[in-house]
């Protein structure tokens, strides 16, 4: 996957649980686990805005690019 999800880094930089998160943000935490694992297939903007704004940080924060040849590095 090129796309990965650092969401439980910027939890644990801001001592904050899922379920915390989740509440603030107004999506169910199972959802959120979703995402936090990276097997989410897309995300609304207006979540990842929420996310950013509850967690103090900016898209590129959680979400890192990897090219697929840096997989195997």
């Amino acid at each position: 996957m090129a796309i990965i999800i650092e969401l439980d880094v910027m939890l644990a930089k801001r001592k904050m649980k899922l379920n915390d998160l989740a509440q603030a943000v107004g999506i169910t935490p199972q959802n959120l686990s979703v995402l936090k694992s990276g097997r989410a297939k897309a995300i609304r903007f207006s979540t990842l805005d929420a996310i950013c704004q509850t967690l103090n940080c900016s898209p590129g924060d959680i979400l890192i690019y990897q090219s697929d040849g840096d997989e195997n590095e």
